[in-house]
């Protein structure tokens, strides 16, 4: 029997099928890291301790196993400032729906509500990115409490937080928690009058288009006979971009500020919508629902009918729902549709404007072609993370997703820095597979301290950074509001030479023809390695030449082209101005 509170709350970890706590040690915290200490690691049936730089790597590193893994992932805080950091990581795996237990320790029970030195309040700061956020206040209550959180993160997917003041670690444990035993996903199977009345809408109509989301997971084959029944083309959001993109001879791409592709054109030009497993946010890329009749098929039916105006709302998982549908489609479908959106999608993707150019020699790197390198060098099931910002477009655009690959982002809560946190959670989990960063200056400076946790570790991610001086995405935002940019650009830093200091492997790339030789011998080293490509700033925004005047015109119009549902043009023109034509 456990013989402190904080001995029967890592027990129960253990139990839950635990590995790793990703924190900090602190006062408050130190009986339950000694309680860590005690279960001798998990070589040995335990817990180990990872000693991140800051509880927010913390928890965004918990946010990446959980996510992958499935299974529940921990991080830790000491009271006040130390589990205040871990609330924008929460924020994030919450968003995602990552089973991730935080345990906030406390101040002693006795000085709450006292104005104490670090005094806060976690039981209260936490609910708004949590599904249950509890204060132990007794021996006895301690293991109902953290069964509790354990059963609300892995039972209903996200953030469970226990605040656990540090004099109530050291208490006698009292009683015992019940054995956790993890049950599989249930499936959700729809009703059938809802059923029958979207397999009666599909039938009558002339065209189907498909809108894919994270919802897809584990459903791949049957989406695609699915969209082959109905000779529907098939669009996806970027959470749904790895489930679902990937021999699918149907895909027409992405939409969204983000997309590529004929997605848009798709969705808004088929007589009906279906919206597959998604709760995709921007309503200004899906069509108006009094033009187009829409169905939503969602697991979570608080997701139906949020975003844009639904006919068919199915509380369904996708599986499920499209084994119930198939057999009521009746009849051939005419795939005209189909075949002129694949068309126009192909057309997007492979035409350019004027003569192509050697971009494999032209300087400052391109980023895309920086990306394309990268995205050929990958392991088939290697793990991507990528910062918010200029790095989600070049693993949105170019990062080809097989089956085995996994993307990882900060998709829902767009969240910098996160790219070197999540890595080092996936390569925790899985350290035999290749884990990969895409990092921007911008992202990799504002957790800089993480590298030190890769080098501690000795964990073999390789980080690549796309080092253009400046907040990309941030700068291209104020063009296209008309702003001229302010603010964005920072000092040019060698992160390769800070790399190498700390022991990684490093390379620095300013010439082109020397990108793949350095990424490979990067990714063959057996070990932390970085890399830092020096990128041009003006990417995705506008020719080096143009003046001050023709940036805003410029960034006006690719706005309006976007927004006006050009989506696929406004991808063309970027990349065929930036990547191919001369003098760009």
């Amino acid at each position: 029997m456990a013989k402190t509170v904080a001995d029967q709350l890592i027990a129960q970890l253990v139990d839950a099928g635990v590995h790793r706590i990703y924190g900090i040690v602190g006062d408050s915290l130190n009986p339950v890291v000694d309680a860590v200490r005690r279960t001798g690691g998990s070589a040995k049936g335990g817990i180990d301790w990872i000693h991140v730089r800051n509880e927010e790597a913390a928890a965004f590193a918990a946010g990446a196993e959980a996510q992958l893994t499935g299974k529940l992932a921990v991080c830790a805080g000491s009271c006040g400032p130390g589990n205040l950091h871990l609330i924008n990581g929460l924020f994030d795996a919450h968003r995602s729906g990552a089973p991730v237990l935080a345990i906030a320790s406390h101040i002693p029970s006795v000085e709450i509500g006292s104005s104490y030195f670090q005094e806060t309040h976690p039981d209260r700061l936490f609910v708004e990115c949590s599904n249950y956020c509890e204060l132990v206040s007794t021996a006895v209550q301690a293991p109902r409490v953290v069964n509790s959180a354990i059963r609300h993160a892995t039972g209903l997917g996200g953030v469970a937080v226990v605040s656990l003041p540090g004099d109530v670690a050291e208490l006698d444990a009292v009683g015992s928690a019940p054995a956790f035993v993890l049950p599989r996903t249930a499936a959700i199977v729809p009703d059938e009058h809802d059923i029958a009345l979207l397999a009666s809408a599909i039938n009558e109509a002339k065209t189907v288009a498909i809108f894919a989301g994270a919802g897809v997971e584990g459903s791949h084959d049957e989406v695609v006979a699915f969209a082959d029944l109905l000779a529907a083309p098939v669009g996806h959001t970027m959470r749904g971009k790895q489930w679902i993109q990937y021999d699918n001879p149907f895909d027409v791409g992405m939409t969204g500020l983000l997309g590529y592709g004929a997605a848009h054109a798709g969705i808004h030009d088929a007589e009906l919508l279906i919206l597959l497993g998604t709760d995709f946010p921007y309503e200004q890329f899906l069509p108006d629902g009094t033009k187009v009749q829409i169905a939503q098929i969602d697991a979570d039916a608080s997701h139906l009918g949020r975003r844009a105006s639904v006919t068919h709302a199915i509380h369904g998982d996708v599986a499920s729902t499209l084994a119930a549908l198939t057999p009521l489609i009746r009849g051939e479908r005419n795939r005209s549709f189909l075949e002129k959106t694949l068309k126009r999608h192909h057309r997007l993707l492979d035409s350019v404007v004027g003569k192509y150019t050697d971009v494999d020699k032209t300087v400052p790197i391109h980023p895309e072609f920086a990306a394309t390198v990268l995205d050929e060098l990958l392991s088939d099931d290697a793990i991507v993370t990528a910062d918010t910002g200029m790095g989600n477009v070049w693993q949105a655009r170019y990062i080809t997703p097989n089956g085995g690959r996994r993307l990882i982002g900060s998709y829902l809560h767009g969240s910098m820095a996160n790219a070197v946190p999540h890595a080092i959670g996936a390569q925790s989990a899985y350290p035999d597979r290749q884990v990969v960063t895409i990092s921007g200056d911008g992202g990799l400076s504002m957790l800089l301290g993480e590298l030190v946790t890769i080098a501690a570790y000795k964990l073999p991610i390789k980080v690549v950074v796309f080092n253009n001086s400046t907040l990309g995405l941030v700068k291209l935002e104020m063009f296209v509001d008309g702003y001229p940019d302010f603010g964005v650009d920072v000092p040019g830093v060698d992160y390769a030479a800070v790399a190498a200091a700390l022991g990684f492997f490093s390379r620095r790339v300013e010439d082109p023809q020397d990108l793949r030789g350095a990424l490979g011998e990067a990714f063959a080293h057996d070990g932390p390695a970085l890399v830092d490509i020096a990128t041009d700033p003006l990417a995705l925004s506008l020719p080096p030449t143009i003046t001050a005047k023709q940036v805003t015109g410029f960034g006006l119009a690719m706005s309006k082209l976007v927004l006006n549902g050009g989506v696929g043009e406004a991808v063309r023109m970027a990349r065929s101005n930036i990547k191919h034509v001369p003098g760009l």
